[in-house]
């Protein structure tokens, strides 16, 4: 089930990086850039958490805070933003329910082997409403797309 703009954005909550809960709740009056990847420190997911790193200057200054979100561990994250020197938030959805709720765990297939991941997709949110949502997007250049989104609500 894919989430459309207009729809009801399912509330989340889960650590961050730090082990901190972080809900979607925190961010009332905020535009929620949420982006859902694969795998700390794989490559396309490390270029697209690099671009939103390097460009959250300008999404701070849209009143906006930028979310990636991976089955990854707490531990995961804090090593894949020591590494690459990320800015921006990472959460752990372990047991993939934000991913279920957002439609983005789903059936892959990689040289004929079906198999469950995430699908790469990026969510606009404010005030708990779908402003926009992007499935199945390419990591590079992404960030900067999901920036001149944004602008067009300024």
């Amino acid at each position: 089930m894919k989430l459309e703009a207009g729809q009801k954005a399912p509330d989340f909550n889960a650590k961050n990086q730090d082990g901190i809960n972080v809900s979607s709740k925190d961010f009332k009056g905020k535009f929620i850039v949420l982006y859902f990847y694969p795998k700390d420190m794989t490559k396309g997911c490390t270029i697209e958490a690099n671009e939103f790193s390097e460009l959250l200057d300008e999404f701070n200054k849209l009143n906006s805070v930028v979310i990636g979100i991976s089955p990854d561990s707490v531990e995961s994250h804090q090593k894949f933003i020591g590494k690459e020197n990320l800015k921006h938030i990472l959460l752990s959805d372990s047991d993939k329910n934000i991913a279920n709720a957002y439609g983005v765990w789903t059936e892959k297939s990689m040289y004929g082997r079906k198999y469950m991941g995430i699908l790469r997709s990026t969510f606009i949110i404010k005030d708990g409403k779908i402003l926009e949502a992007f499935y199945n997007v390419k990591s590079s250049g992404h960030a900067k797309k999901i920036l001149e989104y944004l602008r067009k609500y300024q």
